[in-house]
């Protein structure tokens, strides 16, 4: 009895130019076999995986939300970080913008104006947080991040819509407010007015909900770019959340 024996041999192409000249380099942390393109020099998986789809994405995006780790998400679903980041910035840079998410301003609407610290990289690398809230729907009307100068306090005022600069705002006694802010409608108080504790509550949401912006803990961005992503994020999707509360 003859046996025949069929061997298949199977060619891989380099997915940035086409060259067949490439070697295999391993496995990435995801356990995927990775080649390298000697024409072009470039790194990539041999066989990728099927796309994740887009129910997929958002349940990884939302874990990641939720102050799992980018290592932790890639442990879990077995999605390299940086594919995560490359998802996250797409993602919130289709969002609409934070001015987008807003109701119409009232003839009584107030703001509440504050800022919150934070670093990157470095406990001495200080980041501000600087924010106004709309006392009636709890929503940020704008927010900016820098450093704790008159010259960030500004930038914040920019961003406020024109329709909300009448508004009477309330914020403590730093003294950037008071250069910055028109004095005929701005008025610096204590915590124990009670005048800024809706803004100071929404700073404690922040605190639970990104791990970044937690005092006390090993969670911290390590970029500006990220840093300002995630944070516009969340902010819109706040907005959001303040506005369907209130339109249904």
């Amino acid at each position: 009895m003859l046996l025949i024996m069929i061997k298949e041999t199977v060619t891989y192409n380099c997915s940035r130019c086409g060259s067949i000249n490439i070697v295999r380099n391993g496995t990435n942390k995801c356990g995927n076999a990775q080649y390298h393109c000697k024409d072009c020099d470039a790194y990539r998986v041999l066989k990728p995986q099927c796309r994740h789809t887009v129910e997929e994405k958002a349940q990884i995006l939302s874990a990641y939300r939720e102050r799992m780790s980018l290592r932790g998400v890639e442990r879990i679903f077995r999605v390299c970080r940086q594919t995560v980041t490359r998802w996250l910035t797409h993602y919130v840079n289709h969002l609409p913008t934070v001015a987008q998410t807003l109701l119409p301003k009232r003839a009584d609407d107030v703001l509440e104006v504050d800022e919150a610290w934070s670093f990157v990289a470095k406990r001495d690398q200080k980041r501000w947080l600087w924010t106004a809230q709309c006392r009636r729907t709890r929503q940020i009307v704008a927010f900016v991040i820098g450093d704790r100068s008159e010259q960030t306090c500004h930038q914040l005022w920019d961003q406020i819509p024109i329709a909300y600069r009448s508004c009477p705002s309330y914020s403590d006694f730093w003294k950037a407010y008071a250069t910055v802010f028109p004095e005929e409608t701005h008025q610096q108080v204590g915590k124990e007015t009670g005048l800024t504790a809706h803004q100071e509550r929404w700073y404690g949401t922040l605190r639970q909900w990104l791990g970044r912006y937690t005092r006390k803990t090993l969670s911290f961005s390590k970029s500006d770019f990220y840093h300002e992503l995630v944070t516009r994020w969340f902010i819109i999707e706040h907005n959001r959340r303040m506005a369907l509360s209130l339109t249904t």
